[in-house]
């Protein structure tokens, strides 16, 4: 049986590295994809600690979190999409403003 400190630090790495990713890009789609690494980050804590105090209300709350997270990459790429087809660019440090 892995100690649940290993699946924390695991969570640790993991958000640091999405945190990592979102400050530092420039490409929207990855920053997406650090934001997503980040929840599930999250969602690997909530499963260990459920594990360890045996319940499931982890797994319940991951189960919100990933719907969130879906709901979140569908609006962001629907945005995205809608201002690549507007400015023929999606630089994040040229979108200052959503005029049309």
């Amino acid at each position: 049986m892995v100690p649940v400190d290993y699946y924390i630090v695991l969570s640790a790495i993991l958000f640091s590295i999405g945190a990592l990713g979102v400050l530092s890009r420039r490409n929207p789609l990855i920053i997406f994809m650090s934001i997503e690494l980040m929840l599930n980050s999250a969602n690997l804590a909530f499963v260990a600690f459920a594990s360890v105090y045996k319940t499931f209300s982890g797994q319940i709350f991951v189960f919100f979190v990933i719907a969130v997270a879906a709901a979140e990459v569908a609006v962001g790429l629907a945005l995205i999409v809608e201002i690549f087809k507007a400015k023929k660019n999606i630089n994040i440090d040229e979108m200052n403003s959503l005029k049309g």
